[in-house]
């Protein structure tokens, strides 16, 4: 009779456990079904024929001007994983970020205006038309929203009230810069074209946005587009969104108007190819230059603060508005830190800032005072 009930208990006990594990598969799979598509599709056909030829293009990826190291470098005796888990940075803020909601604003051809959303998301109001750069409104810069790291502010707007927009630009295909859902949604809520480097129109036909709205440049190369003159210009960052790396180009971006013109950085390391832009293209009314998440275990990929500053004015930058911080927790530095050095290198230097915060909509000819507001939720 004991061994009867023994017998039954472990059946049920098994039972119980197939059931849990059948459950727990079930939402490693629920969790995972939009990761293959969001890794994004593969470099075939005429889109490699093209890249193969680009002179970024060498020994099958895409490489840099100069040789520079882009591979996490660990520097003896530091721990990076052990940093990440007990290092005693604030990668967050203490309270919640403050949004703002741009009022509705008729595109004036006499105006130059910026709207930072967060991160590099940014809106480029220029000569009465509108440029979206790499829009990012979905929770988590991730192939997966279940595991990754997660906004640490909401979007101010949904992506649905996003003005019509003439162009989107897209810089690389980074997660934090390339968002499956985000591009599906702009596929659906606006018209216009997506502006990539080589090899990202790959990602964008998996993901359904028509070939007639997908443009290709590699570095140099201008499209034409509502009026304004894109070019797609050098950044020394890398690619990828799965295990294969570098397989398509990154960029920065110069959008120029008749008369007034802004650029970009994407993500993208200090290096001499920021005088040389601004040489051929400046100077620039702003610049939207990354200032966060760096560390010197990658400095050759991102721009700490005060190189941010150095190539502004490589580019002779009018205004700098600084993007890539605030968002999402990338780095190892504390969350504040990233303005608070450009603050004090941009004085140093007499270089005009604007630190909006998401949201907030920035007149390139009448900038709002810096006023800190990031010490009081930080």
């Amino acid at each position: 009779m004991v061994e009867r009930e023994e017998r039954a208990r472990r059946l049920r006990g098994g039972q119980v456990a197939g059931v849990v594990g059948l459950a727990a598969l079930a939402g490693l799979a629920w969790a995972a079904r939009d990761v293959p598509a969001a890794l994004g599709g593969r470099l075939t056909g005429h889109r490699a024929e093209r890249a193969h030829r680009s002179p970024q293009f060498h020994d099958g990826t895409f490489h840099n001007r100069a040789d520079a190291r882009t591979m996490i470098s660990t520097e003896s005796g530091r721990n990076l994983l052990w940093e990440l888990i007990f290092g005693k940075q604030r990668r967050r803020p203490d309270r919640p970020v403050p949004l703002l909601r741009p009022d509705p604003v008729t595109a004036d051809e006499r105006e130059l205006g910026i709207v930072w959303y967060g991160h590099a998301s940014a809106l480029i109001e220029i000569e009465g038309r509108r440029v979206l750069v790499d829009p990012v409104w979905s929770d988590r810069c991730s192939p997966s929203q279940v595991v990754g790291p997660r906004r640490l502010h909401a979007p101010p707007v949904r992506l649905d009230e996003l003005p019509p927009v003439d162009a989107i630009l897209i810089s690389h295909d980074h997660y934090d810069h390339l968002d499956m859902a985000t591009v599906r949604g702009l596929r659906d809520t606006q018209t216009a074209p997506f502006l990539v480097p080589l090899g990202i129109g790959a990602h964008l036909d998996r993901w359904g946005v028509p070939a007639e709205r997908i443009v290709e440049l590699d570095w140099t190369e201008s499209h034409r587009v509502a009026g304004l003159t894109v070019t797609a210009t050098a950044a020394q960052h890398f690619s990828g969104r799965g295990l294969r790396r570098d397989g398509t180009l990154w960029g920065s971006w110069v959008v120029a108007g008749a008369h007034r013109r802004v650029f970009y950085t994407g993500d993208s390391g200090y290096f001499d190819g920021y005088a040389e832009i601004g040489a051929a293209h400046g100077p620039f009314d702003v610049t939207l230059m990354q200032i966060g998440a760096y560390d010197r275990a990658w400095p050759n990929i991102h721009m700490f603060p005060e190189e941010a500053v150095a190539a502004h004015l490589d580019l002779r930058g009018g205004l700098l508005v600084p993007v890539h911080w605030a968002t999402f927790n990338l780095a190892l530095h504390d969350w504040a830190e990233p303005v608070n050095r450009l603050w004090a290198e941009a004085k140093a230097h007499d270089v005009r800032i604007a630190v909006p915060r998401p949201g907030e909509r920035v007149v390139a000819d009448d900038p709002p005072p810096v006023d800190g507001w990031w010490d009081q939720v930080a």
